[in-house]
């Protein structure tokens, strides 16, 4: 299906965790040049050692790591291997935005791309729809990807984005169970999404 990445997801209490399946060297297997390691608030050293091991090409942050967290990481890891921000949208109103673009520039230096998820209680797929037009109001530098509640029914909406990503993100509305993608369903967002997107 020419995917260009492949999530996997390094964080202990999530259903798709998937240690529970793989062992970092089947990872390590997998042809594939976009290969993400989705971690959440883990020590830098199991970070790194994991992407070692796994050989993965791209580390997705999706917790509270500080900027100096990011630092340190991005001087353990391989230099060719990018890391992805994510940053959880809640409400839009002043103070959200006053906070994602706090973010955005603190960390314009350190990372490789952005990922703008919404906002739960837990880390991870809340399976819902942040205001995507708050996006509209942001300065985005870098390129991004854009997750939360992605489905066949709002894909088209990416339209009204003046900046596209030049990713989507999809999970759990994509899945027979968690961790089991179905894959016709994907093929439809495919053949659905607005040309160059996905």
């Amino acid at each position: 299906m020419k995917t260009d990445f492949l999530g996997f997801i390094f964080y202990e209490k999530s259903p798709r965790y998937v240690l529970n399946h793989l062992k970092p060297e089947d990872i390590a297997q997998i042809g594939h040049q976009g290969k993400t390691g989705v971690f959440v608030n883990e020590e830098i050293d199991r970070i790194v050692q994991i992407a070692e091991q796994a050989e993965l090409n791209l580390i997705q942050l999706h917790g509270d790591e500080s900027e100096d967290f990011i630092i340190e990481l991005r001087q353990k890891l391989q230099p060719d291997v990018k890391i992805i921000k994510v940053i959880r949208i809640g409400n839009n109103d002043v103070e959200t935005r006053k906070k994602i673009e706090n973010t955005i520039n603190s960390h314009l230096s350190i990372v490789d791309y952005f990922l703008f998820d919404t906002d739960g209680k837990a880390f991870g797929g809340t399976g819902k729809q942040f205001d995507w037009t708050l996006l509209n109001e942001l300065e985005i530098p870098l390129p991004y990807l854009l997750s939360g509640g992605i489905s066949e029914e709002n894909i088209e909406d990416i339209k009204l984005l003046n900046q596209k990503p030049f990713a989507v993100d999809i999970n759990s509305k994509f899945e027979i169970e968690p961790g089991n993608k179905d894959l016709e369903k994907i093929k439809k967002l495919h053949r659905k999404s607005p040309k160059g997107t996905i």
